[in-house]
């Protein structure tokens, strides 16, 4: 009997791809960067498949490779083009909502439940998971958890990894660490938990997780501020931030994003005058009806005008409005693609040094590149600003990349350099192993391969990806 047919019989056919159509769509990632071909694709349907899954994979020789909702802009969910014999391991099937308690403020989730079935379960228990980002109605709970995904409300409720109260997860050999307790206090030894919480499948399988619950919002104020410079959007966050009106997102808008989605998107509406090079995005929100959240965010937003960092403000007056500013926000990297290629970075740094962050990358793509363009768009609340390098009208991918094949390592030491990180909610995956072996610090590359070889001592679990060659 093949490995395979050993597999497929222990997991049955229905968890068990093994056709080449069926293989095809697990071989590439989102954005059709990374390409590898899997022997074949397990789509268990229960814990107890994930334990046998990879306790037969490990008595087979085979390596797996961890797969969510395939959104993953760093390739980490794509075999490796010249890796060892892999299986995609897929929990799409795996999409039960375990229980909402919303006393407890908590959901417990399987890893292929969507964010945004999350979200709806919340809602529909009158509670809120504040977990957002485009991709949301697509990324999975294991996904999403695996990479540490942030988003837009990272500001006010944190990433992935500060929602989650516990997990299940799957070791190398199929033993499962069942940690789904809810408390919020546990001091009984080392926080497990976190040593998967962005790994990116490679020191075991997330299969659930328990996650936290929060009141509803009761009033959010939208409001789009046109400044001239990410100096003045600095001070103006501080000033919202003072201001009693608790901020759910501070967003940084360059011009050209609007631009482009305005020219590419569908039914966007311009909504204000573009007078200046940046914009900034700005909900405050509330639990309760009765809080004054518009009253302190005009007040605040006045105060800016009057201070010199404001140039104009436009306040939303209905959803509609609202869910038009946020729609160019979110639907901007598909309408970039549109426009043309582009090479893109994930960096963070301390809020409070983003204008410098800005003001060396343009400096560095204008000594470098004065042909592209520099898009900057990104969370100005947690310092993570996405910055890429737009092509030239008619230059393809594959010779914009051969021009600037250096410069997202560059912006990414300029990141490191101002005390922030290198990637910041997209995760390693194969893109930025390179930037761990050059910018991460020996000891913790130490430290991580220490854990890995205790937790994967054959290193069957995603190869090739977060860790650089030691």
């Amino acid at each position: 009997m093949s490995p395979l047919d050993a597999l497929t019989e222990s997991l049955g056919p229905a968890a068990c791809l093994r056709s080449e159509p069926d293989i095809a769509p697990y071989a590439v990632d989102w954005r059709g960067v990374y390409h590898g071909q899997p022997v074949a694709v397990l789509r268990p349907a229960d814990t107890a498949q994930v334990s046998t899954a990879l306790r037969r994979c490990a008595e087979l020789g085979l390596a797996v490779v961890p797969a969510g909702g395939r959104t993953s802009l760093a390739g980490a969910a794509v075999p490796m083009a010249q890796g060892p014999a892999s299986v995609v391991l897929s929990l799409e099937r795996m999409n039960r909502l375990r229980e909402v308690d919303p006393l407890d403020n908590s959901i417990t989730a399987e890893a292929g439940c969507t964010i945004e079935a999350v979200q709806n379960a919340a809602t529909e228990a009158g509670r809120f998971f504040p977990l957002h980002f485009g991709a949301q109605g697509s990324a999975m709970v294991g996904g999403a958890l695996s990479t540490n995904a942030g988003g837009i409300r990272t500001l006010r409720y944190g990433n992935a990894r500060d929602l989650v109260l516990g997990l299940e997860v799957v070791l190398p050999d199929g033993r499962v660490l069942d940690d789904l307790r809810r408390v919020r206090k546990d001091n009984s030894g080392y926080a497990l938990r976190h040593l998967f919480i962005g790994a990116e499948g490679t020191l075991g399988v997330i299969t659930a997780a328990s996650l936290k619950l929060f009141p509803q919002l009761a009033r959010r104020e939208t409001a789009m501020v046109a400044v001239r410079s990410p100096a003045e959007a600095l001070r103006l966050l501080a000033r919202c931030q003072e201001s009693g009106a608790e901020l759910v997102a501070f967003e940084l808008i360059r011009k050209i994003c609007i631009d482009i989605t305005l020219k590419h998107g569908t039914n966007i509406r311009q909504p204000m005058e573009l007078s200046t090079d940046w914009y900034c995005l700005i909900e405050a929100a509330s639990t309760h009806a009765a809080i004054p959240v518009r009253e302190a965010l005009e007040s605040a937003l006045m105060a800016g005008i009057e201070a010199g960092e404001a140039e104009d403000v436009v306040i939303c007056e209905s959803e509609a409005q609202r869910q038009n500013l946020w729609n160019i926000r979110e639907t901007f990297p598909t309408c970039s693609r549109m426009e043309g290629p582009g090479l893109s970075t994930d960096t963070s740094v301390p809020v409070s040094r983003i204008p410098d962050f800005l003001e060396r990358a343009q400096a560095l793509i204008a000594g470098n590149w004065p042909e592209g363009r520099m898009i900057a768009l990104g969370h100005m609340g947690d310092g993570n600003i996405h910055l890429s390098l737009q092509a030239p009208a008619g230059m393809g991918h594959a010779e914009w990349q051969a021009r600037a094949p250096e410069f997202e390592g560059l912006i990414g030491e300029i990141a490191v350099e101002l005390g922030g990180s290198f990637s910041a909610e997209h995760g390693i995956g194969q893109s930025k192993r390179a930037a761990m072996a050059k910018l991460k610090s020996p000891v913790a590359l130490d430290l991580m391969r220490a854990i890995k070889a205790t937790l994967d001592p054959d290193g069957r679990m995603n190869p090739g990806k977060v860790l650089p060659p030691a």
